[in-house]
């Protein structure tokens, strides 16, 4: 069934469906889901949808409604209250017909390529037999009530899908097309996609950052929303990580390009965001599992209805029970469960989207809603990760020198801490030759600096290779890095994290749903112990290789315990893969931790931990909700209509009646504050 896109460039509308293909790509000119060349795509429910936008794209839309609501109210008016000689017979059938076909033909044309395609049972077929079969035996105000309430019902269907995408559409309108590149002495306009990594980009103010880089300009302050959720100004140093999307909001900035456009933050998000509708919640592949074994149920129902009386009814009359038929058929249609649920899980991925968090489908929301158990990293995750020399210890060596060679090995390390010393380190490392540099999992790195062997990591380290250091180390209740020089102790770096403003508030809140926190890290027992101390954490674990990590992350999962593990480290990938939701935090989160994750927060609070948990039980209620509701309105009215207690109306009611407020009650979400 194709989805068509009509105005999608002029509106810059997300046309994306809440069921299309995970490889769906967006087009960057037309800010739409390319479909166009693949007739499978379709909506979320089996429909065809023309996604119009804008105030007249919207009344656009309305149109065939109208037309047919303001034919059908005058043919009401002369039925029942201004009766006209004139209007009677064939002119009486013809106006009615007038009044179905705006919103009728497109649903019976539906139908018929439904036919086509081998899906017979489908809502189209449904709502296409129960009207004509109304206009068959006479009902013809109740065939295109039915049929225009029907419409209406898909019109305020399709606003509140869009008004779903539009926290998502916001992070297309980030991404601009081309940039300003410094060439010499002159600045020239390119293309984004034509940008390669080491140029640079002259940034002014009020533009947006069009690809990820590094601030050469001595300080920068950006509006990072977009990305993060974050309204708050971000100011960055020289040497710091802009991302795609940011933008600049003082004096002019430069920056030199570290990734390409194909693989800046932002455009890894919009990938990640298209692929979220493609994994449905368990309770969704249910609905529509169900939906296809129900509908054509209920369409033999229908069929036993209006003849099985035949057999048993004396004065049996075939127009009285195709009419009770007919009304069980629109009755019976599934729409109400098959648009709102999907709906109510696209919501909920919108709402996170709208609160710096990237939720990798709807699959995750029913997960997060019955997590019991938070395991977080430390380092990047509950602290700022911004490590700073505290201290430097030289032994046998001038302190000059141990920074210097220290700080040669680290520039081949990722850690944060690498980075602090490199930072302390300055300028001191300029001509040092460093080679066979080895990293050691869990322990630290090893090399040659202009001919000496080096060992820099953490105690443990200097066990495994049997060297003796002053014992005092093991008790400093701080990050400590040990160097070695020639298999000789050489002294000690004293590096101090921050812990972040809203990670105890983070803690509180979790604990509040009855929800265990654990702390794993690599670093030494006795800081995370601290750390967990001052935070409320349940339990702590330090000291711990990456194998460990995984190991304590299994043992719980053998207690059948629902868990998330929250990290932001390269080292942290293994862990989140095997949680039941793994979370990354995105803004210095990995490239591999944000790949394996199922949720990405993007601006790096704990808080929003909480946030995602609330989202999905928030999520989950509504869906559930949707599923009560028009489960229990549809068994009455069918009961009533299969004991011809109903008309049409009451039908109409079971049908689009229900779905509507399903619908707005999916979208709820959109307005509630997490």
């Amino acid at each position: 069934m194709e989805l068509k896109h009509k105005n999608c460039a002029s509106h810059q509308i997300v046309c994306c469906s809440l069921e299309e293909n995970a490889n769906t790509p967006i087009s960057k000119e037309t800010g739409c889901c390319s479909l166009d060349n693949d007739p499978e795509n379709h909506v979320g429910h089996d429909h065809d949808h023309d996604h119009s936008n804008g105030s007249e794209g919207t009344f656009r839309m309305f149109l065939p409604s109208i037309i047919s609501s303001v034919i059908l109210a005058i043919a009401l008016l002369f039925d029942n209250y201004f009766p006209q000689s004139w209007f009677s017979g064939w002119i009486r059938i013809v106006w009615y017909v007038v009044a179905y076909i705006p919103v009728g033909f497109p649903v019976l044309q539906e139908a018929f390529q439904s036919i086509r395609k081998g899906d017979i049972f489908s809502e189209f077929f449904l709502m296409g037999l129960a009207t004509v079969g109304a206009f068959g035996i006479g009902q013809y105000a109740e065939g295109v009530t039915v049929m225009l309430f029907y419409a209406i019902g898909e019109l305020f269907q399709m606003l509140a899908v869009k008004r779903a995408k539009s926290s998502i559409k916001s992070l297309l309108d980030q991404r601009p097309d081309s940039a300003n590149v410094i060439e010499g002495f002159e600045t020239i306009s390119k293309k984004a996609s034509d940008i390669v990594i080491g140029e640079i980009i002259q940034l002014k103010q009020g533009e947006k950052l069009a690809l990820d880089g590094k601030l050469l300009s001595e300080r920068a302050t950006f509006n990072t929303a977009a990305l993060t959720g974050e309204s708050k100004p971000d100011t960055k140093q020289v040497g710091e990580a802009v991302l795609a999307g940011m933008i600049n909001l003082n004096a002019v900035a430069q920056v030199e390009v570290t990734a390409i456009f194909s693989d800046s933050k932002l455009s890894r998000i919009l990938e990640m965001v298209q692929e979220a509708t493609a994994k449905k919640a368990t309770t969704e592949l249910f609905i529509r599992k169900f939906a296809k074994i129900y509908t054509p149920i209920v369409v033999f129902l229908a069929i036993g209805i209006c003849l099985i009386p035949l057999l048993f009814v004396a004065d049996y009359v075939f127009k009285e029970w195709l009419y009770k038929a007919l009304i069980f058929l629109v009755i019976s249609c599934p729409c109400a469960l098959v648009i709102s649920i999907p709906l109510g899980y696209f919501g909920g991925i919108g709402a996170a989207s709208k609160n710096g968090i990237l939720i990798k489908g709807s699959t995750f929301l029913d997960v997060l809603a019955t997590i019991q158990v938070v395991i977080m990293d430390k380092t990047g995750t509950l602290t700022k990760g911004v490590f700073k020399v505290q201290k430097v210890v030289a032994v046998g060596i001038s302190e000059a020198d141990l920074v210097k060679y220290t700080a040669a090995i680290e520039t081949k390390s990722t850690h944060p801490v690498g980075s602090a010393i490199i930072e302390y380190a300055k300028d001191s490392i300029k001509d040092t030759a460093v080679t066979e540099v080895k990293e050691i999992a869990g322990h630290g790195m090893k090399g040659l600096v202009d001919g000496k062997e080096i060992l820099v990591g953490s105690a443990k380290l200097m066990k495994k290779f049997n060297i003796s250091y002053d014992s005092e180390i093991d008790t400093i209740p701080f990050t400590i890095i040990v160097v070695a020089i020639n298999e000789k102790y050489a002294g000690y770096f004293l590096i101090a994290d921050e812990i972040k403003e809203d990670a105890k508030e983070a803690i509180q809140s979790l604990h509040k749903l009855n929800i265990k926190t654990i702390l794993l890290s690599g670093d030494n027992q006795t800081i995370v112990s601290l750390v967990a101390k001052e935070l409320n954490i349940d339990q702590a674990y330090g000291d711990l290789l990456p194998e460990d990590k995984v190991q304590k992350v299994s043992e719980l999962k053998q207690q059948n315990l629902k868990l998330i593990f929250a990290g932001d480290g390269v080292n942290d990938a293994p862990v989140i893969a095997l949680a039941d939701v793994g979370i990354a935090m995105g803004a210095l989160g990995s490239d591999a931790t944000i790949e394996t994750a199922d949720v990405v927060i993007q601006n790096d609070q704990p808080t929003k931990i909480f946030t995602a948990i609330n989202i999905g039980k928030k999520t989950k209620q509504i869906v559930w909700q949707n599923i009560g509701l028009a489960f229990s309105v549809k068994a009455i009215v069918l009961v009533m209509g299969a004991g011809g207690l109903a008309t049409m109306w009451e039908a109409v009611f079971a049908d689009v009646g229900v779905a509507l407020l399903a619908i707005l009650n999916a979208v709820r979400i959109q307005r509630m504050k997490f």
